[in-house]
C-alpha cells in the first residue's frame, strides 16, 4: 500500500513536469515581506518551492562560512551590495551563467558573475513640509552636518547596511576628510539618538518630532500609502551640477558554492531578472528595477531624471572594513 502511494505521487510529479528535487532554500538578509510576493509568483509559474531563512545579511554570511559544504543554502539574497561582494571575496558563491545577466548594467553585478542585483534604492531625505522653509539650505547630504539642524535630524544606527554603504559611496566620491567631518556633524545634530529602522525615522518626521531624516526612498512612499495626508515629502540630495548625486544600493542574489541545485537557482534568477520579476519588485516594493527597460513605480522619482553617484556596487564590499574604521573614528553609534 505504501509503495502504491509513492508510485501515485511520482506519477503526479512527472505529469506536472515538476521534479521532487525542485525546491530551494535561500538564506535571505532581505525582509521576507518584500520578497514573498515575488517568490509566490515564481512558485506559481514553475512549481518550484522556495523557502526563505531570514536573518541579518552579515550573520548569514558568517553562517555560510562556518557551515562550509554542509550549508543548506542554495542561494543567498542580501539587501546590501557590500555583503554580496564580501561573500564573493571569501569564496562562498559560484559564478552564474553570464547569459542570464545580459540585460544588467555592469555596475550592478559582480565582475566574475558571482552575484547580480535585483532591485535598487536611493539614499534620500525625508522632510516635514512645515520645515521646508527653514531647511531650504539643505541641498546635499553633507548639509545634514550643519549646526542649524541640531536636534532636528533623524538617522539610523551606524551598523545599518544602507547607512554603511551610503558612507562608502560618500568616501569614494568626496573623500575621507569631508565624510569624517560629515559624520561628526550628524552625530552632534542627532544628539546621540539613533533609530533602529528607517520606517521609524519617517514616522518621527511625519509627526513633527524631527524635521528631516536620511532614509531609503521607498520608506517614504510606504508611509504615504498608509497615511496619504502625512505632511512629508522627498528631497533628492546632491543633484546640482558638480554634486555627486544620490547614493544607491541594491538587493541582490548569489548562488551558494556548495549547492547541488545550480540549474534550479538559475531558473529563479532568470525569473527575477525578467521583465515580469522586475516589474513585481517595482510595483510591490516601490524599488527601482535593475533593468533599465523596466519602468519603476510612477509614485517614485524617475530614475532618468535623477543624478546617481557613479560608484560600482562591488566597491561597497571591498571597502567595508575601511568604512567601519572611519565610522568608529567619528564615534557614531
Amino acid at each position: 500500500m505504501k509503495y502504491f502511494k509513492y508510485l501515485i505521487l511520482l506519477i503526479v510529479l512527472i505529469g506536472s513536469g515538476v521534479s521532487a528535487a525542485e525546491s530551494l532554500v535561500i538564506y535571505s538578509g532581505r525582509h521576507a515581506k518584500f520578497l514573498k510576493p515575488v517568490m509566490a509568483e515564481f512558485e506559481k509559474q514553475t512549481g518550484i518551492k522556495v523557502t526563505l531563512h531570514n536573518a541579518k545579511a552579515s550573520a548569514l554570511i558568517n553562517r555560510m562560512r562556518l557551515e562550509k559544504s554542509k550549508t543548506k543554502a542554495d542561494a543567498f539574497i542580501s539587501n546590501d551590495a557590500g555583503s554580496l561582494q564580501i561573500g564573493s571575496d571569501i569564496g562562498l558563491f559560484q559564478a552564474m551563467d553570464k547569459g542570464l545577466l545580459t540585460k544588467i548594467e555592469k555596475n550592478y553585478k559582480a565582475k566574475d558573475n558571482t552575484w547580480v542585483g535585483l532591485s535598487a534604492r536611493a539614499r534620500v531625505l525625508v522632510v516635514n513640509k512645515a520645515s521646508l522653509k527653514e531647511l531650504d539650505f539643505v541641498k546635499s547630504v553633507f548639509d545634514l552636518a550643519d549646526k542649524r539642524l541640531k536636534g532636528k535630524l533623524a538617522i539610523t544606527h551606524s551598523a545599518n547596511g544602507s547607512f554603511l554603504s551610503g558612507i562608502t559611496v560618500y568616501v569614494k566620491v568626496a573623500g575621507k576628510e569631508k565624510t569624517l567631518k560629515f559624520m561628526k556633524g550628524i552625530k552632534i545634530n542627532s544628539e546621540g539618538k539613533v533609530f533602529r529602522k528607517h520606517s521609524k525615522i519617517v514616522k518621527a518626521v511625519a509627526a513633527g518630532k524631527k524635521s528631516i531624516g536620511l532614509v531609503n526612498h521607498y520608506y517614504i512612499y510606504r508611509h504615504l500609502a498608509k497615511n496619504p495626508n502625512a505632511p512629508i515629502q522627498i528631497l533628492l540630495p546632491d543633484q546640482a551640477n558638480g554634486q555627486m548625486g544620490v547614493a544607491w544600493n541594491i538587493t541582490g542574489i548569489a548562488i551558494s558554492k556548495h549547492t547541488k541545485k545550480k540549474e534550479t537557482v538559475e531558473k529563479l534568477i532568470k525569473f527575477l531578472v525578467s521583465k515580469k520579476g522586475q516589474s513585481l519588485f517595482a510595483n510591490q516594493n516601490r524599488e527601482y528595477p535593475i533593468r533599465v527597460d523596466v519602468k519603476a513605480s510612477p509614485e517614485i522619482p524617475a530614475r532618468d531624471k535623477m543624478n546617481v553617484a557613479d560608484v560600482p556596487m562591488s566597491l561597497l564590499g571591498k571597502d567595508h572594513s575601511k568604512t567601519l574604521n572611519l565610522i568608529e573614528k567619528a564615534g557614531l553609534y
